[in-house]
């Protein structure tokens, strides 16, 4: 079972890689450029690529990007053996 979670857990990695690192970039990129920089004309680039809308996506990006952390989440604190019952010995 562990194997399995292993290979969800590494295929959806490559796949859920590139949305969440853009919304992490930009969503820090916001706030240091606009709120300690301030720096006002990059606030909409930013946004635009934080929320999806560069793509059309921003009403299910967010849903996505949300999804595929759960399930990262998911398969990966399964894989460190913490709801595993533990041995007697």
């Amino acid at each position: 079972m562990i194997r399995n979670f292993r290979k969800y857990h590494r295929l959806l990695a490559l796949i859920v890689f590139l949305p969440l690192f853009l919304t992490g970039l930009t969503g820090m990129g916001y706030v240091i450029l606009d709120e300690w920089l301030n720096i006002d004309n990059v606030g909409n680039l930013l946004m635009s690529v934080h929320t999806g809308r560069f793509l059309k996506l921003d009403k299910i990006y967010p849903v996505l990007n949300g999804l595929g952390l759960l399930v990262m989440l998911g398969t990966g604190i399964s894989m460190t053996g913490l709801f595993r019952p533990r041995r007697q010995s």
